[in-house]
């Protein structure tokens, strides 16, 4: 698979888990025991704002792999 193809279908992969990670985050932001404490509200929007970037790096290191 050439390069280009790899970086086309890694785009379109990391569009689709951006936007199936944010739709998931919001349906867990509206749960009645996430929206009792503070706390946890904090804790869960630093791991939703910045836990889609490990499922996103393996998608990107293999877009940049190198054609063979």
């Amino acid at each position: 698979m050439t390069i280009r193809t790899r970086k086309f279908l890694g785009t379109i992969a990391l569009l689709v888990l951006v936007v199936v990670w944010s739709l998931m985050g919001m349906t867990l932001a509206q749960t009645p025991w996430l929206a009792k404490s503070g706390l946890l509200q904090a804790i869960f929007y630093v791991v939703a704002g910045i836990g889609w970037v490990l499922p996103a790096m393996p998608i990107i290191s293999w877009m940049a792999r190198p054609d063979l």
